[in-house]
């Protein structure tokens, strides 16, 4: 059997020593959720095959069940090469949906809450020379209201903006091989007008931390400096500043030392500034031409197939004209940024925040400790401009949000990263944000520009929830979501969904598409735009692509309109 996505699943934290655990594991669906009171985890062989790390809801699985799952179990056999016994052996997770809990050999390894973000765990103590098994379970409530979902749908079927649910491993999954002394984490400070790169690392044990920077293989960097452990700082100065910018990714690699530890990376220099309403990329003015992308597959539901698949979304994106995405509701994972940061591609990340009952105090708990592993996992990708916790947060069964989670988690994200802008909450409701941005369906492209005219001319801005929300003042604006327009390539299908009446020709879909999107290019307080959506994703048919990526109109039309010149441009 092929090794289902073979490539390594983080490319700025590469180490050669890794091993790959993608593919067949023993499987089991643990329908009454009571796995653990049986110690299942000391079971050998679960009665069923699935192709990790695909979801047992989609068919690349080999499971293809898409009813609820409250509980399923996972077990692999590994057997530890003898040369790399005496070694840290770290136990990696891209993303697993969502109380994980491990273990190996019968032993309680550890768990972790967050279906969106990586974990790690060190399992040394815990393996044998030989042979070792290693058993997961995942446990998943989508409405249970204290766990973030996305656009899972918390119904049996997929119904209007949500869709087939994730259970279980989604990412990849692998073993990493380090000596006693290593690298935990970096995070990196590109500074423009100086040409240098701080480096910030996180250390386990005493060394002295190298780094070194090279430019299309021309070595352009080196420093190194003594730690006794925990954190250590090094500031790289480059003989050559190339800059990452839209549509040119311009990455330099990074080479790390800490004692007998190596690790290969890369970096992008790039600074994102808010200057009163405009968002200044490396100093400049760039208008925001941003797509909605959910990030959904017909055969792998949130995994990508392959990495060609990651990168084609791009690509296609980029044909129609658009110079970046808000990655809307699902955390993508890692090798995705990757390819955004090679292709020079914006975006923003989002949160899988739906089905968070935003009205409780508990939500901050079942919140906070993932968005701040995301973060840290995140930080060092250059494509990522800004940061969104929250979207849409609508009353839950009634009660309103909890206005102090989104200032904590605002103020929390403000303080581990103080570079980028941070949208506590896109559309509706904000409490304390650094860019105001609104949702506007609107259909009718007369009326929509009847809505930021006022704004246009030197006015107040026009708010879609005002009686919830008072627009902030001297701060950038967009409008981040907008247009949604049906289109149906399939025979007519009841559950068909989208924003608005279906424009009965192409070309009608075409003038509306052209005449909405007219209304952000000409307003000069205006940085950019975000159209719903790249493609559809099941019953939801706005896409300018189908689910499976086809081309619904020719993409030199959209590219020409959204490549004129903004009136906000420079």
């Amino acid at each position: 059997m092929t090794m289902p996505r073979p490539e390594h699943p983080r490319p700025q934290m590469m180490r050669e020593n890794w091993t790959n655990l993608n593919g067949e594991w023993n499987f089991y669906i643990d329908y009454g959720n009571s796995g653990k009171d049986r110690k299942l985890y000391q079971k050998k062989e679960f009665p069923e095959k699935i192709i990790v790390p695909f979801c047992p809801e989609s068919s690349l699985s080999g499971i293809g069940q898409v009813d609820f799952m409250p509980a399923v179990w996972y077990e692999k056999n590994l057997m530890l090469k003898k040369e790399l016994y005496g070694n840290r052996v770290l136990l990696h997770f891209g993303a697993v949906d969502y109380r994980c809990s491990v273990w190996v050999n019968g032993k309680t390894v550890g768990e972790h809450c967050g279906g969106y973000s990586s974990f790690m765990f060190d399992i040394t103590d815990f393996l044998e020379e030989g042979e070792n098994s290693l058993v997961v379970c995942a446990q998943d409530d989508v409405r249970c209201g204290l766990q973030p979902r996305g656009k899972q749908s918390p119904d049996y079927f997929s119904t209007g903006c949500n869709y087939t649910r994730v259970t279980g491993i989604w990412q990849t999954v692998w073993l990493e091989y380090v000596p006693e002394n290593y690298i935990c984490s970096v995070q990196y400070y590109p500074n423009i007008a100086d040409g240098t790169l701080t480096v910030k690392a996180q250390v386990q044990g005493a060394g002295v931390l190298k780094a070194k920077a090279f430019y299309e293989g021309r070595a352009c960097g080196c420093v190194q400096a003594q730690s006794t452990g925990r954190t250590v700082m090094v500031t790289v100065p480059l003989a050559e500043t190339h800059l990452w910018e839209p549509g040119h990714g311009r990455l330099y690699d990074l080479e790390l030392r800490f004692g007998q530890d190596c690790v290969k990376s890369y970096f992008g220099m790039r600074e994102i500034r808010i200057d009163g309403e405009k968002v200044l990329i490396n100093g400049k003015s760039v208008f925001q031409r941003l797509v909605l992308d959910q990030g959904y597959y017909p055969d792998g539901i949130y995994t990508a197939p392959s990495e060609e698949a990651l990168e084609r979304d791009i690509r296609i994106s980029q044909e129609a004209g658009y110079n970046g995405a808000r990655l809307h509701q699902k955390i993508f994972e890692p090798r995705y940024l990757y390819c955004c940061d090679r292709l020079g591609y914006l975006v923003w990340e989002e949160h899988g925040c739906w089905g968070l009952d935003y009205s409780r105090p508990e939500a901050l708990a079942a919140f906070l400790p993932e968005w701040m592993e995301i973060l840290e996992r995140d930080f060092n990708h250059p494509a990522i401009i800004g940061w969104c916790p929250f979207n849409e947060t609508w009353d839950y069964e009634g009660r309103k949000q909890e206005e102090s989670l989104l200032k904590v988690v605002y103020q929390a994200t403000k303080l581990f990263d103080s570079t980028r802008p941070c949208i506590d909450t896109s559309g509706s409701y904000h409490v304390v944000t650094d860019i105001y941005d609104l949702h506007d369906y609107e259909q009718n492209p007369e009326l929509l520009a009847e809505h930021y005219a006022s704004f246009k001319a030197g006015g107040e801005l026009r708010d879609t929830h005002p009686e919830r929300q008072t627009p902030v003042k001297g701060v950038p604006v967009f409008v981040s979501e907008y247009g949604g327009i049906r289109w149906d390539t399939r025979s007519a299908q009841e559950r068909d969904w989208g924003y608005g009446e279906t424009p009965k020709t192409k070309e009608e879909f075409l003038e509306r598409y052209r005449r909405l999107t007219d209304v952000f290019l000409d307003n000069p307080r205006m940085f950019g735009f975000c159209y719903t959506q790249l493609y559809d994703v099941e019953q939801e048919v706005n896409g300018l692509y189908t689910y499976e990526r086809e081309a619904k109109f020719d993409m030199r039309i959209f590219r020409e309109i959204n490549g004129r010149k903004a009136a906000a441009e420079e």
